[in-house]
């Protein structure tokens, strides 16, 4: 953890390192605005923006954005084109800011139902920033938790097929080896917008010990403020990893 000075206290702020958001409320934005589903999207764009550039003035080590569910195929094909294309926007456009701020940027899910020319996109925004250290930027996209887990156990599956590894060695910390994220910090806080009390399927195995914060306000709203209130909820909290408070206290 590290600790930063809050403005509207005294006393250090602690900080999770690794920080996870479901960017929920897009399309309830939007027609609160009059505007179609895909307006908010777009307006979207901005919040994300605001905490990639909040977590690295921070120092928070790992940000990562749920952007597109495995279930999300399921919408109006008018809105998954949308999606897509604005995966392609970003991934055209903003890659560059995130490469000169000394960011590192890599997409977790199942690639292979995007096209040939997104699918290439990725790579390149991945290998430009691959050396990047100041952050981690991971977007979701096809992805679910679920799949993570299966698509962790399928790998293991082999190499035990292969006699690679001994099928009595299969433990948690193997498996954790397979799940995507797995390189970086144990996820500290997970974040959801948009006034609903659910996971939704997002880093179901990350999320063991996270801690939850979640607020009605839209995503299309959910500024760098709000981000850091976010922050310091998450500094207020008493984390335990099972042992009692007066054990955490003693530490």
């Amino acid at each position: 953890m590290t600790t930063i000075e809050h403005k509207n206290n005294s006393e250090q702020m602690t900080l999770p390192q690794h920080v996870a958001i479901i960017m929920d409320g897009n399309g309830r934005w939007a027609q609160l605005q009059g505007k179609g589903r895909v307006a908010g999207h777009r307006a979207g764009v901005q919040s994300v923006r605001d905490c990639v550039s909040g977590a690295r003035e921070l120092g928070i080590k790992a940000l990562t954005l749920f952007a597109f569910s495995s279930e999300n195929w399921l919408r109006p094909q008018e809105e998954v084109s949308v999606l897509m294309d604005l995966f392609m926007f970003v991934l055209t456009r903003e890659v560059k800011k995130l490469h000169k701020n000394n960011i590192r940027f890599q997409m977790i899910g199942d690639k292979s139902r995007f096209s040939e020319k997104l699918q290439q996109k990725i790579v390149d925004a991945e290998q430009l920033t691959k050396n990047n250290d100041a952050l981690v930027l991971s977007v979701a996209a096809n992805y679910g938790g679920r799949w993570d887990i299966s698509q962790a156990t399928q790998k293991i599956a082999q190499l035990a097929v292969k006699g690679d590894i001994n099928v009595a060695d299969i433990d948690e910390h193997m498996l954790n080896q397979y799940i995507n994220l797995s390189h970086l910090p144990d996820l500290d806080l997970l974040i959801r917008t948009g006034g609903d009390y659910r996971i939704s399927n997002f880093l179901l195995w990350q999320a063991a010990y996270s801690e939850f914060f979640f607020t009605d306000r839209l995503w299309p709203d959910f500024n760098k403020e709000a981000f850091k209130g976010a922050l310091a909820s998450f500094s207020n909290r008493e984390r335990r990893f099972g042992k009692t408070g007066e054990q955490v206290k003693a530490q």
